[in-house]
């Protein structure tokens, strides 16, 4: 939305705007490693790519809100392309090892 020359980005939350940053910066951290170091795949493709784009246009819309202390310098930029150059340190690779392994017990 458009209001004066400001571009606000609508989110279909409820919750604030840095939970929903966050969110999507785990979830681009969390299935990049599972896709890129441990060869497995949780979310589809258009998945993955509909929560980059998301994250990408909340960043750029939201500047100084994104700055959450969270992941902020990797995610400087963010263009939603690729999470080919995302971190993984232990707690990312907990996180993703933890859901791989929840998630193959339920199928």
């Amino acid at each position: 939305i458009n209001i004066l020359g400001t571009t606000f980005i609508m989110i279909k939350s409820k919750r604030p705007l840095n939970e929903v940053i966050k969110q999507r910066r785990t979830q681009m951290l969390i299935h990049s490693y599972l896709y890129y170091h441990e060869d497995t795949t949780l979310v589809s493709d258009d998945t993955w790519q509909r929560w980059a784009n998301e994250l990408r246009d909340l960043q750029e819309a939201n500047p100084k809100e994104s700055k959450i202390d969270f992941f902020d310098k990797e995610f400087d930029g963010w263009t939603g392309d690729t999470g080919i150059h995302l971190p993984f340190n232990r707690w990312v690779i907990s996180k993703a090892r933890y859901i791989a392994s929840i998630t193959s017990l339920h199928e």
